[in-house]
C-alpha cells in the first residue's frame, strides 16, 4: 500500500534469494490485477480494517480465477458487537470495533459469489488476554470493549475463514 512496504517486501524477497515474486503497490478494495488471475487470495488481520468490506470480497473474488480459493485468518465476532465498541477508536486500533461478525462475514462472502463457505476458530479472546494479568481491566479502552461484549453474550476470535470460488 505504501512505497516503504515495497521497499521492505523487496528488500525481504532479495535478501532471502526470491526471485519469484512480485509485489505491486494498491489497496485491498481495488486490488492492481486482472480478473481471474489469481489462485489463492490470502490474507492477516487485514480485511477487518477496511471500510468497505464488500468492496473487498468482491475484489478477491473478481481477481481469482474459477475454482480458486479464499483463505484469510482474521478477527471475527461471534455474536452481536455492541455499539460502543464499534465507536471505539482504540477498538478500531485493536482489530476488534471493524471485526466482522461471522454471519455476516458467511452472507458478504455469498453474495460476493462464493461458495463452500467457512469459518474456523482457531482463538477466542478476552479482556485478560488484552491488558494481562498485572493491570486492571478498566485501565484501556480495548480491554473495556472486549468486557463489553463478553457482557452481550459475544466473543472475538481469530478465525480461518474460507471460501471458492465456482469454477
Amino acid at each position: 500500500m505504501t512505497d516503504e512496504m515495497l521497499d521492505l517486501a523487496r528488500s525481504n524477497a532479495a535478501e532471502r534469494g526470491v526471485d519469484n515474486v512480485e509485489f505491486l503497490k494498491g489497496e485491498i478494495e481495488h486490488i492492481p490485477l486482472r480478473d481471474a488471475t489469481v489462485d489463492v487470495v490470502i490474507s492477516n488481520c487485514v480485511i477487518n480494517l477496511s471500510a468497505d468490506k464488500p468492496q473487498v470480497l468482491r475484489e478477491a473474488f473478481r481477481v481469482l480465477k474459477p475454482g480458486g480459493r479464499f483463505a484469510v485468518s482474521d478477527i471475527v465476532v461471534q455474536g452481536k458487537l455492541p455499539p460502543e465498541v464499534r465507536r471505539s477508536m482504540e477498538a478500531w486500533a485493536g482489530c476488534v470495533a471493524g471485526a466482522l461478525e461471522e454471519q455476516e462475514y458467511r452472507r458478504m462472502l455469498a453474495e460476493a459469489g462464493f461458495e463452500q463457505v467457512g469459518v474456523e476458530v482457531t482463538r477466542v479472546y478476552t479482556a485478560a488476554d488484552v491488558c494481562g494479568d498485572e493491570c486492571e481491566l478498566s485501565s484501556t479502552a480495548q480491554a473495556l470493549s472486549l468486557s463489553a461484549l463478553a457482557a452481550s453474550g459475544a466473543r472475538t476470535v481469530s478465525a480461518f475463514v474460507r471460501a471458492s470460488k465456482p469454477q
